[in-house]
């Protein structure tokens, strides 16, 4: 047989209450970050590199289509056409973020930065190529032909210069997209 146990009496016990606190309810939950890195989507920082990377992709086009030479070289119309596409998806890219902002949303969620990511990753290699099949074109006119007298050969360069600089802007945004995909998927498990 078990021993019964029976208390002789219960007594109230006084118990305080928490103090309310205030701001958790606003709180994000545990996996998300907490300090937003500036240049990440949805930020100032993203919108400024966005900007820059349009910028300077539109004002390769600009200086290459100044020349007469860019129709009848693969290399410039490539460039061309690189760099249009680099400032089409950029100028997309500043207009979210900037509608992020405004609505006060995030856009760190994996569906989107994977876009991001994926379309910074082709623009990025379209865009490098672009440029070092442009440079190479130019050096080519200028040191080994020696053309530049008939050739507008300081705007070409320019305009290459103007193309490799649109890629060093978007290096960071790709590298934001990248990091934050990567490091989702490996804390999802979803990454050998």
């Amino acid at each position: 047989m078990l021993p019964v146990c029976r208390p002789s009496a219960v007594y109230p016990v006084a118990v305080v209450a928490p103090p309310p606190q205030v701001g958790l309810a606003d709180a994000p939950p545990p996996e998300v970050w907490t300090r937003i890195p500036q240049g990440t989507p949805g930020t100032l920082g993203g919108v400024g590199l966005r900007l820059l990377q349009a910028l300077f992709a539109a004002a390769s086009i600009a200086v290459m289509a100044s020349t007469d030479i860019f129709p009848f070289c693969s290399a410039f119309s490539y460039l061309i056409a690189a760099t249009s596409l680099q400032c089409l998806w950029s100028i997309a890219l500043a207009f979210v973020y900037i509608y992020a902002l405004l609505v006060k949303r995030s856009l760190l969620n994996l569906r989107a930065v994977r876009i991001f990511f994926v379309g910074d990753w082709i623009t990025g290699t379209v865009t490098l190529s672009a440029a070092c099949a442009s440079a190479g074109i130019t050096i080519l006119i200028d040191n080994d032909v020696k053309y530049c007298e008939a050739l507008p050969c300081l705007r070409l360069r320019t305009a290459v210069t103007m193309a490799f600089i649109s890629w060093c802007a978007l290096v960071p945004s790709f590298l934001f997209n990248f990091a934050y995909t990567t490091t989702t998927l490996a804390r999802l498990g979803m990454w050998g």
